[in-house]
């Protein structure tokens, strides 16, 4: 390790590693911590703030958001988590990821003022770029909520209009077994009189009923605002605002009209601060991207890549594989945190896989390849048709071995965790070329 003289780190890196050696638990949910030293720091925003939490969806959000601002002329800055490669990908600040170096003073703050507090990785990492954000000139600030809301470091910050996506059961063991539950923690970014947009369509009784109680001003999907819309173009309408004749989001997947409708809402609800046009609107969703989210590489095979990790989103994505279209057979390429349901994520993707590759990931938490063949096993599951099974000691390894197989009309998807599929953009996009491929 590189430090200075006052045996602090001098790189990105070295900050990085010291932050995982600091606090003995990688989550450990409370807020006193990091408001603690927040009040420290004197950090605090002079723009709109967005909060986005939710289950699935808040990273599509939290792009859409970005893109449509950048092309109304705002200055924006975005936190998000976690990344598929570099670390520097959860602070960008007007598109673009911001240089590792720029980070470095902000990491020496947080030092500074934390004392003798213990951070985790996620609270001091977030105060950094949180400091950096807050020292730069923006008109708006975008935060993406780790798993939960209400103790969750991101809900040190106060934030000007709330977006809750979707809820399903995830991290049960910290937010709880079922929607109900989950969404009490969710509804912990709440705020008395801000705007808070669910667009989840079936939200969960107790975060309607939270929203009552703590005075926030509810805007709920299929009543303060809705899409329509037919295989060219769609339509939103809000409370007061309509956007008519829109292409489809460059974000593809079932549920990103959902998501698109939210960050929509958001600006509504916003209007008077952070107006926005149409065609700002139109732009922004034309030009949205986000790797990782059902993101489909051309190649001979076919590659898809998305972070679906919970059953309520590999469900989606089994959804969309399906309108894909024809391919001869489908390879699978997936690894995960063992804390995940993966029996019923195995189930949801059985129907559609011919072979799998389970990967080992370089995480304490993941769960090993060999178990995830022996639970594929045990459940017995049947696919198109003969089903065969590898495992592979990491995510690269793994996608080479399928592409020795696999034809030019068939399709490989990696999914699972952000481990997964980081682990094959680690140098970059792969360009697949099959072996019968002339």
């Amino acid at each position: 390790m590189t430090t200075t003289s006052c045996g602090l780190p001098e790189t990105l890196a070295d900050w990085l590693a010291r932050c995982e050696r600091l606090h003995p638990k990688e989550i450990d949910m409370t807020l006193a911590r990091v408001v603690r030293v927040k009040d420290r720091l004197g950090l605090h925003f002079d723009v709109p703030v967005i909060a986005v939490a939710g289950t699935n969806g808040k990273g599509s959000t939290c792009a859409m958001l970005e893109a449509i601002a950048l092309q109304a002329g705002y200055r924006v800055g975005l936190y998000s988590k976690p990344h598929l490669v570099h670390f520097e990908e959860r602070c960008r600040v007007n598109g673009q990821m911001v240089e590792g170096a720029a980070l470095l003073p902000h990491f020496e703050a947080v030092e500074h003022a934390r004392g003798d507090i213990s951070l985790t990785y996620f609270e001091f990492t977030l105060l950094a770029i949180a400091r950096l954000l807050s020292m730069t000139e923006l008109d708006l600030v975008i935060l993406e909520v780790g798993m939960g809301g209400r103790l969750d470091a991101v809900n040190a910050f106060d934030a000007d209009c709330a977006i809750i996506t979707s809820i399903d059961v995830d991290h049960a063991e910290y937010l709880g077994p079922d929607r109900e539950t989950i969404a009490i923690e969710k509804a912990g970014i709440m705020r008395a009189g801000k705007p808070v947009i669910v667009s989840d369509p079936m939200p969960p009784v107790s975060l309607i009923a939270q929203a009552e109680r703590v005075g926030a001003d509810l805007w709920r999907f299929g009543r303060d605002f809705n899409y329509t819309g037919d295989p060219q173009q769609w339509s939103w309408a809000g409370r007061s605002k309509r956007f008519n004749a829109m292409a489809y989001p460059a974000l593809r997947g079932a549920n990103q009209l959902l998501n698109a409708s939210g960050a929509l809402a958001a600006f509504e609800a916003l209007r008077d601060r952070l107006p926005i046009t149409a065609q700002a609107a139109r732009n922004g969703l034309a030009l949205v991207d986000l790797p990782g989210r059902f993101q489909i590489v051309a190649g001979q095979p076919t590659l898809v890549l998305d972070v679906a990790h919970n059953p309520h989103a590999v469900a989606a994505l089994a959804q969309n594989l399906d309108q894909m279209g024809y391919f001869s057979r489908t390879y699978a390429v997936f690894g995960v945190m063992a804390d995940k349901d993966i029996g019923a994520i195995l189930a949801r993707m059985a129907p559609i896989v011919d072979h799998w590759h389970f990967t080992d990931l370089p995480m304490p938490r993941a769960a090993r390849a060999d178990d995830l063949a022996a639970l594929h096993a045990r459940l017995a599951l049947r696919g198109p048709g003969p089903v065969t099974v590898a495992r592979h000691s990491e995510p690269m390894q793994a996608l080479v071995a399928a592409l020795g197989n696999a034809d030019p009309a068939d399709r490989i998807v990696v999914f699972g965790s952000f481990h997964t599929v980081g682990g094959v953009l680690k140098n970059g996009v792969p360009r697949l070329s099959g072996k019968h491929v002339v």
